[in-house]
């Protein structure tokens, strides 16, 4: 393995050398913190793609037989290296060369056998990675950085990628012309949504599920998708954030707060389910309430302990008998713009398989789905109006040593050739208010509406 030092600290700013180019990646602590927001990676030029197009895979633009998971373990075990005697010093970052890109929640529907009444009139991919046998890593906490080649083939392309990320010299970022947004549902219509859902709480049909509304508006010319990334960064920072160029038909911008799945090479899986939401406040008397009647709250410490039990049964899908814990429950941790209750999950892998296995145990993830988690699901797609697309799906990066971490999909736009798209909900249980469940959405959507200039048409 081939480590070649950065001079550049900042992932952000190397990567705009990169940022118009197809396939590059950002996966960006923009809110470092020493366990779950140390590192930093870019990730350009892969040498091969995997797309899902309406549940069909397609690998470098053409399509392929088999499952996409399938076919993502399958192009892993493929371009891992063969197990051995370790070589050289310890790896400088836990990523340093797989694939990295998204797993949309339409994916994970199909998962369950779920099949969506939504069109999907954009052709978005339902999955898109890339695989990157040459990364660049940042460390946070010892501010020291790397391109990194997964093995000797791959020394060129890692030499060409650190010359690009040190030339400096980078273009401008571009325009980000403001544009309103149009809800797809106003007011009133989200208050009766979200009461058929109590209805079905209070019938018996499910516990909680999690009701989510679109914004949409109009991609301007000369748009840099990758400006408004940076807009939403600096208003949002967040520790699993990301910029992904998926290609033509997509570009996501990211500010999520919340761990999906993390899992390291040996096995050992966490998961940091979010539930919970309390807005952010300048006067620090005022934010200390917020926080504390956040903490003391029965109803979404209930909603947060649903989602963390129904985790905890996805994780036992795959784990190890008796392996699965609970460390911490009803943690408050605090970002740029709200605090959050945060719980942890932890397990330990069976024998015999691995990250993709992992996934397909837990997509979509149960903090944006409900419990029980197939009727909620169903539920969620008779009573929103539209696809989630990325939203609610997961960015990832899986290592070709069978590591891999993982956000979910929130706090997030995707930007599409005609139109850029921002959604937000929350998770709706038997003493839910309505009025109070459309602030909250409110509260959760703010910074994304704000990156691109005016909140509302």
């Amino acid at each position: 393995m081939l480590a070649i030092p950065l001079s550049c600290a900042d992932p952000a700013e190397a990567f705009r050398a990169l940022s118009g180019q197809p396939w590059s990646m950002l996966l960006d602590s923009a809110a470092a913190h020493p366990a779950h927001g140390r590192y930093s990676y870019i990730a350009a030029e892969p040498v091969r793609t995997l797309e899902s197009l309406d549940g069909r895979a397609h690998l470098d633009g053409q399509p392929v037989d088999g499952d996409p998971f399938a076919v993502l373990a399958e192009e892993l075990a493929r371009h891992a290296r063969p197990e051995g005697p370790p070589e050289g010093p310890p790896k400088p970052a836990p990523f340093c060369g797989g694939a990295v890109g998204f797993i949309g929640y339409e994916a994970g529907l199909r998962l369950e056998r779920i099949r969506s009444r939504h069109a999907n009139p954009g052709g978005q991919p339902e999955m898109a990675f890339g695989f990157y046998d040459a990364v660049a890593a940042f460390d946070h906490a010892e501010r020291r950085a790397w391109v990194i080649a997964a093995r000797p083939e791959a020394e060129g392309r890692a030499r060409a990628l650190a010359a690009r990320l040190e030339g400096g010299g980078a273009s401008p970022l571009g325009p980000v012309p403001a544009a309103p947004w149009r809800s797809e549902l106003e007011r009133d219509d989200y208050l009766a949504r979200v009461e058929r859902v109590l209805e079905y709480i209070r019938a018996g049909d499910i516990y909680q599920a999690n009701f989510t509304q679109r914004f949409l508006a109009e991609r301007r010319d000369g748009l840099d998708s990758y400006a408004l990334y940076r807009r939403l960064r600096a208003i949002s920072p967040a520790p699993f954030a990301a910029y992904l160029d998926c290609g033509p038909r997509l570009r996501i911008a990211s500010a999520s707060p919340e761990r999906f799945i993390r899992l390291s090479a040996a096995g050992e899986v966490e998961t940091r389910p979010i539930k919970g939401t309390r807005p952010r406040y300048a006067d620090p008397a005022a934010d200390a309430a917020a926080a504390a009647e956040l903490v003391a709250s029965v109803k979404d410490r209930a909603e947060n302990l649903m989602i963390t039990d129904l985790l905890r049964n996805d994780l036992g899908r795959v784990s190890r008998v008796g392996s699965v814990r609970v460390p911490t429950l009803y943690g408050l941790e605090s970002f740029a713009s709200v605090h959050h209750l945060v719980s942890v999950v932890t397990a330990r892998l069976r024998p015999g398989l691995g990250a993709v296995d992992l996934l397909r145990a837990a997509l979509p993830g149960g903090s944006i789905t409900g419990a029980p988690k197939i009727r909620a699901m169903q539920i969620i797609d008779e009573l929103e109006v539209a696809r989630r697309g990325a939203y609610c799906g997961s960015v990832a990066w899986l290592g070709f040593d069978g590591a891999m971490d993982s956000s979910i999909v929130i706090r997030t736009l995707s930007v599409t050739p005609d139109t850029v798209f921002a959604q937000a909900g929350g998770g709706i249980v038997a003493d839910s208010d309505p009025a109070d469940e459309h602030e909250e959405m409110m509260v959760k959507i703010r910074a994304q509406l704000r990156a691109l200039g005016e909140e509302r048409a």
